[in-house]
């Protein structure tokens, strides 16, 4: 056995309708997630033993598994049990932190070809993770970036698994000591490697339009709604390179990563070279979001 398997944790994952510690998670090398990355995924955070933003996710995983016409094989309400089961199931002092839930459907079995088979029967994995919040430190003093094109393909917006694009795209800026990598598409702003990227410009925070460049995240429509509660106003269109350069602020959005300043990118200042205002609003706003989404399921966020 790998080493790396022993080290594996024993907690608690769903797969194909089997609860099973995750070192003993078993699928086919003819599985089409591992021979083509032919599935998607979803990551959900979990404050305080509570799902964030579920339907919305649940909504995303929907769009996902239509762009690679495959029927969703579970009910919103499936997933939500599925995940309340593995919440459950968790060490009490990580339910009472930050969790990840991670859920992968693939086409499922088949003798290796290209083609889509019909009648396969998905592949359904579930997991929880402990998740790193970043910390309030970091948040505070916003974070350096690094620029690069946007060499992955022209379907950015389906949540594939096929994901080596980004896993390229992260190591530019791991490798420079940077948070993130920020591309381009040609002159055009698309998106981090793992995050969305907002512009903000004379109090306006502007994003990249919903397109099938960019993967807009679930933060998408959540930022809109506290910039609206904050009468803060917001915008999705083309944003070129020039303006990236010369914004106010520039935010990071993602799960893990919430609202994240970034304050520096290629070396250069963004605005003052610190997190402005409007991050504060949002950052603001962000937590409040979370506090409510706590009270509504009677836990503590």
């Amino acid at each position: 056995m790998h080493p790396m398997t022993e080290a594996l944790p024993d907690s608690l994952c769903y797969l194909d309708g089997t609860y099973t510690p995750l070192r003993d998670a078993r699928i086919s090398v003819l599985d089409r997630g591992f021979i083509f990355g032919d599935g998607v995924y979803e990551v959900v955070p979990i404050y305080g033993g509570a799902p964030f933003c579920f339907e919305e996710h649940m909504a995303r995983l929907d769009r996902s598994l239509n762009e690679l016409r495959i029927a969703n094989p579970l009910t919103h309400a499936e997933w939500h049990s599925i995940a309340m089961r593995l919440i459950e199931a968790s060490p009490t002092d990580e339910r009472r932190a930050v969790q990840a839930l991670y859920i992968q459907v693939t086409r499922g079995v088949a003798p290796r070809e290209h083609a889509m088979p019909q009648g396969l029967v998905p592949t359904v994995f579930v997991m929880l993770n402990p998740m790193k919040p970043v910390p309030d430190a970091v948040r505070a003093k916003g974070v350096a970036c690094v620029s690069a094109e946007d060499f992955r393909w022209q379907k950015a917006h389906i949540k594939s698994t096929s994901l080596l694009g980004a896993v390229l795209a992260r190591q530019i800026s791991v490798e420079a000591g940077a948070a993130e990598t920020i591309m381009f598409r040609g002159e055009w702003l698309s998106e981090a490697s793992s995050s969305n990227v907002w512009v903000v410009k004379d109090g306006t925070v502007s994003g990249p339009p919903k397109d099938e460049l960019v993967l807009a995240g679930i933060r998408y429509g959540l930022i809109e709604r506290i910039c609206e509660e904050a009468g803060i106003p917001f915008s999705l269109r083309r944003i070129a390179r020039e303006e990236v350069l010369r914004a106010d602020e520039l935010l990071l959005s993602s799960a893990s990563k919430e609202v994240l300043p970034v304050v520096t990118l290629d070396g250069q200042p963004i605005g003052t070279g610190r997190p402005g205002p409007i991050f504060q609003a949002i950052d603001a706003g962000y937590r409040r979001a979370k506090e409510r989404s706590a009270l509504e399921r009677g836990v503590t966020a």
